[in-house]
């Protein structure tokens, strides 16, 4: 694994209390994985109690761990694309506060969410939402720009996270500052057509169209990819596995990320307690995978 690209990994924290979430650390540690992900569930309660940033920073100490990647808090009412214009000042200072959290703890990535299209925003076209999406950067980047953070977009399986719109922002602004995230088991699920009528994209484009199912994501992303989350699924379902659990080519896409020019880092995205993946399952497998 390269040095100047870490590997990451993420965990549930959610199923953690004060006394759990010490020792997972410890166990992340153990199994040779110290760069961890500061992720959506630690950043909130930092924003929600304050003096928890204190006990974070203690935890990482105690147990020789770092978080070296991070999520931004994501949600219809949290992502970037909100355009409920009573709702958008509270979006944007809760997004701020997560660069500033991150930043405390030394992060320099962070992956948001630029939205989806749930049924609340029917009556909002595409390009509306897009126009959304710019105006919330233009009011991160700054904060982004000062902290020394590139946030990063993702693609999903939905209208507004293509990797085409995602690039079309990337172009708008032409910041160091901004980037994409690649994310393996989303992009599975817009390879092909499972046949699964209840398919995550099938459902999601239902008001759009035919889905545009792309087997070559990564490559139309890879120029502008600035960090990865990798894990697996069968391409229907966002289902987080340990790689080797889908149908993923994983010798395919890791090559590919090893020739992206501005990546910064590797995440492991799997969702260890959801999926029953041991940790040390999840450090093996990565240090196969990416050795």
């Amino acid at each position: 694994m390269s040095a100047s690209r870490p590997v990451t990994h993420l965990f549930d924290f959610e199923h953690t209390n004060e006394r759990t979430r010490p020792y997972i650390l410890a166990e992340f540690a153990a199994n040779g994985a110290r760069n961890l992900v500061l992720t959506d569930t630690l950043i909130r309660e930092v924003v929600k109690t304050p003096s928890f940033a204190k006990t974070l920073h203690k935890d990482l100490e105690s147990t020789g761990t770092a978080f070296v990647d991070a999520h931004a808090p994501f949600g219809v009412v949290e992502d970037l694309n909100l355009p409920l214009e009573n709702l958008r000042p509270a979006m944007l200072i809760r997004q701020k506060l997560a660069l500033e959290i991150i930043a405390d703890f030394g992060v320099d990535s962070i992956t948001c969410h630029v939205g989806n299209t749930p049924l609340d925003f029917e009556g909002y076209s595409l390009d509306h939402l897009q126009n959304c999406i710019v105006r919330s950067l233009d009011e991160l980047l700054p904060v982004a720009e000062r902290l020394g953070i590139t946030i990063a977009i993702e693609n999903i399986w939905f209208a507004t996270s293509t990797p085409e719109k995602l690039l079309e922002i990337i172009r708008h602004f032409d910041s160091p500052n901004l980037g994409l995230c690649y994310d393996a088991g989303h992009a599975n699920l817009m390879a092909r057509d499972s046949g699964n009528e209840k398919a995550h994209p099938v459902d999601a484009w239902k008001r759009f169209g035919p889905v545009p199912y792309d087997p070559q994501i990564l490559e139309t992303m890879l120029p502008a990819v600035t960090t990865c989350h990798l894990h697996d699924n069968n391409g229907v379902w966002d289902e987080h596995l340990l790689p080797g659990r889908g149908n993923i080519d994983w010798p395919r896409i890791i090559g590919l990320l090893k020739q992206a020019p501005r990546l910064k880092c590797f995440q492991n995205e799997v969702i260890p307690v959801r999926t029953s993946a041991s940790i040390a399952d999840v450090c093996r497998v990565f240090g196969e995978l990416l050795g």
